[in-house]
């Protein structure tokens, strides 16, 4: 088969376009045939190597894909080839943290395309456990989309945040992967809105998901338009995924007792914040990564009602995996980007 793989870290240029053996249907697995792998700014990080470095290399990336059923090893049941699936992003290694709550704190927990091979490939093999019938009816490229951001999003903002009808909500960059994902969920739930973005082109962006207040911090201090849109109390929850000196901010603009979820680190992995205001205040920080296999289903169910729509910022063939990982370092997309394997 062919897939993009790294033989050393670097920048997006030392991904490679080559031929590497197909996976062997294991015991338990599903054999996928990726139709679309969704790309996240979490591989750029891989990739460049500031995550992480000890992984054997060469290496495939790649945690979300849509795909169909090539072929199911020994002892599994209840998957037909040719079947539209959707493999989970993330999911536990070892039997014992199968039943793990939650999920992504499993000892053994793990992202697909990490220590494992992942979806930037035509194949790829996923533990049946983890794979998920599509019945969406949706175009692969979108649901390629989906996945991380979907469960992260699910996750962080209905059991996190635990963001109800009414509530109040400040979701930043709203106009990237997670951001724009995370508005979707707090809409579906029934909340308002606010969201941060960077410049007109993603303010419109914004506002096309219905965003109620759409502030663009290159014009606009987000604390200040975030108390007036409360009459000064602040937000019930704010969904961070910016981190850095951006998180005291975000503290800020919450209200007494309210939440902010912590849930990435695009400003800054180090962040400083007053401690006295915010335990005087009772305010909560509270982390998340991912989620578990329900948050995806739940996401789906809204997907195929409508609700939440897939957010496809553009299509590239799997050659071009270096130029998709530079349009995520210069954040240049709105929406998010797939690879086309075929």
């Amino acid at each position: 088969m062919k897939a993009s793989l790294f033989r050393q870290f670097g920048d997006e240029n030392v991904l490679e376009f080559e031929e590497v053996s197909t996976p062997e249907v294991k015991r338990g697995h599903v054999l996928i045939k990726v139709l679309a792998a969704g790309v996240n700014r979490l591989e750029h990080y891989i990739r460049e190597g500031t995550v992480l470095t000890d992984i054997p290399l060469p290496h495939v990336l790649g945690s979300d894909a849509s795909g169909e059923v090539a072929a199911v090893g020994e002892g599994v049941m209840g998957f037909e080839i040719g079947e539209r699936v959707i493999p989970m992003p993330g999911y536990p290694l070892e039997e014992a943290d199968q039943d793990f709550t939650p999920m992504p704190a499993a000892p053994s927990y793990a992202i697909a395309g990490i220590f494992s091979w992942g979806s930037y490939a035509q194949y790829m093999s996923v533990p049946a456990k983890w794979v998920v019938k599509d019945k969406t009816g949706i175009d692969p490229a979108a649901i390629a989309t989906l996945p991380m951001v979907l469960i992260t999003a699910v996750r962080a903002v209905k059991k996190v945040g635990e963001v109800k009808k009414g509530d109040r909500v400040l979701v930043h960059a709203g106009a990237a992967g997670t951001g724009s994902m995370n508005i979707q969920v707090a809409h579906a739930l029934g909340a308002r809105v606010a969201t941060t973005v960077q410049g007109e082109e993603k303010a419109r962006f914004a506002r096309d998901l219905k965003a109620e207040l759409v502030i663009d911090v290159e014009n606009d201090d987000f604390v200040a338009k975030v108390k007036e849109w409360t009459d000064g109390e602040g937000v019930d929850v704010v969904f961070d995924n910016l981190g850095g000196d951006v998180l005291q901010e975000s503290l800020n603009a919450v209200r007494k007792q309210g939440i902010v979820v912590a849930m990435g680190f695009v400003a800054g992995v180090e962040t400083k914040f007053h401690v006295r205001e915010f335990f005087f205040s009772h305010k909560q920080i509270r982390g998340t990564l991912m989620g578990d296999i329900d948050d995806l289903k739940w996401g789906l169910e809204q997907v195929a009602s409508g609700r939440i729509k897939p957010l496809l910022d553009r299509a590239l063939p799997l050659t071009e995996a270096n130029v998709a990982h530079g349009l995520l370092a210069a954040n240049a997309t709105a929406g998010n980007l797939v690879l086309l394997p075929w």
